[in-house]
């Protein structure tokens, strides 16, 4: 079965193990995806499958909470550029990789209070940085520009996958795992450098190797979305219950606003010349 290269999916029930959505066995202990993350309490019921006292999970369950995520993290955002409070954005950018931690680690405790406030932060964090950036003449604007290519490559990344023209397959996961990888570790290294060369390996410094990295970056987590995208899908195939769709609305709020970081990045890149 695939996994998602989002670390949060990696969480969802069902995700790499045969059997579908099967990580609570009738004892009600479970464990992740990848035995990693610990036992998760759930109620008693069949693989696969909510409990009587369920309800399945829907479609419509995983938009309207994908959709309260972004506009709590949108109107979080616009609140901070507009009221100046810049200085939150390192303390909201420390909370909300706390946050993240937990989630990530915690699938459990992914309830509408949790994954709001991990929006919120998130939210804080952008509005902050964004406002900074807003601040620069040549920048002005960039952040609605920003938004609106990320709300476009969410959209077309959505047709793509429900139109087949890319398919999920292993392989294709297995690629993309590897892409992701590969963007971590260089960004790692050219963080390293940086502490003793100004510029680092040229990374993030707005050479022409910098834009073609965040072009890559763009595109792999464009791609990523996919993956999101087909494990909603098959966790409401195998009947998970509703809760699950907060946590689902958690981990596609991890690849939008690594896929906004991106967008603004290389935006500031080509306005800022």
């Amino acid at each position: 079965m695939r996994t998602s290269s989002n670390p949060a999916f990696r969480n969802l029930p069902g995700n790499g193990q045969s059997g579908g959505y099967a990580t609570f066995d009738r004892s009600g202990g479970a464990l992740g995806a990848a035995g990693a993350y610990g036992e998760m309490a759930g109620p008693d019921v069949d693989p696969g499958r909510a409990g009587v006292d369920e309800r399945p999970l829907t479609i419509d369950d995983v938009v309207m909470k994908t959709a309260m995520t972004a506009g709590t993290a949108i109107i979080a955002g616009v609140l901070t550029a507009w009221s100046g409070l810049y200085v939150l954005a390192l303390p909201a950018a420390i909370v909300g990789l706390v946050l993240g931690l937990v989630l990530t680690f915690k699938p459990q405790w992914a309830n509408a209070p949790m994954v709001l406030l991990y929006s919120a932060v998130e939210g804080v964090f952008l509005g902050g940085l964004t406002g900074i950036l807003e601040r620069i003449p040549n920048l002005q604007g960039v952040g609605f520009q920003a938004i609106v290519g990320t709300m476009g490559v969410f959209l077309g990344m959505l047709f793509v996958y429900k139109t087949g023209a890319v398919r999920v397959t292993p392989r294709f996961t297995k690629w993309l795992t590897g892409a992701m990888i590969g963007v971590v570790v260089l960004m790692l290294v050219n963080l390293v450098v940086s502490f003793f060369t100004t510029g680092g390996i040229g990374l993030r410094d707005g050479s022409p190797l910098a834009y073609l990295f965040s072009i890559v970056c763009i595109g792999v987590a464009a791609f990523s979305l996919l993956l999101d995208f087909d494990q909603a899908e098959r966790a409401i195939r195998n009947g998970a219950p509703a809760r699950f769709a907060w946590y689902i609305a958690f981990g596609l709020m991890v690849t939008l606003v690594w896929l906004y970081l991106e967008i603004l990045r290389l935006l500031s890149y080509l306005r800022g010349d």
